[in-house]
């Protein structure tokens, strides 16, 4: 990760489930279908540990921590994922409200999108956003994926999600940082 990084990432653990807690607010949550209930954030929260525990090239999942103040203020991560046949790496994050518009999502995907590269497990590295939400697709745009195209998800299941296809080539070298 760049010396200049506004954040640092951690693995996922235990002591995270009140960040996903905060991480399940109303308004971090309109592009997704809303709020999750206790039972699903508590079934996420055991994903995000075992995936992080395992450390295995099924993926990462990250706490986000603000520098220099050290202080966690969101997630990332990225799963394996099969996308039109092939097999991918995914991404997403979160980034709490009052830490959004300074670059966090953007250093942590580019943070994250290291990590999936040195896995050398699959070339692409794809994300959803939800079409409507523009500062997530910046994030896509600022950390250099390639927009395919819209595309329909379901996401939470039994909802339908018209969201954009970026994708990352993890063979490629980084864009160096704006």
């Amino acid at each position: 990760m760049d010396k200049a990084s506004p954040i640092r990432l951690e693995a996922w653990s235990e002591d995270d489930l009140w960040l996903l807690r905060a991480m399940n607010a109303p308004e971090l949550m309109e592009h997704l279908g809303g709020p999750e209930t206790e039972e699903a954030l508590l079934k996420r929260h055991r994903r995000y540990v075992d995936l992080s525990e395992r450390r295995t090239n099924a993926g990462l999942m990250f706490r986000i921590v603000l520098l220099p103040e050290e202080v966690a203020v969101g997630s990332i991560g990225f799963w394996e994922q099969t996308w039109d046949g092939e097999p991918v790496y995914e991404t997403g994050w979160t980034v709490l409200p009052g830490f959004q518009g300074r670059g966090v999502a953007t250093a942590a995907t580019r943070a994250v999108a290291g990590f999936a590269r040195a896995t050398r497990a699959h070339r692409h590295l794809h994300a959803f956003p939800s079409t409507d939400n523009g500062p997530s697709n910046a994030v896509c745009r600022k950390a250099g994926f390639e927009l395919r195209g819209e595309r329909e998800l379901e996401y939470p299941p039994g909802h339908a999600l018209r969201c954009n296809d970026w994708r990352l080539d993890l063979n490629a070298d980084p864009e160096p940082l704006a």
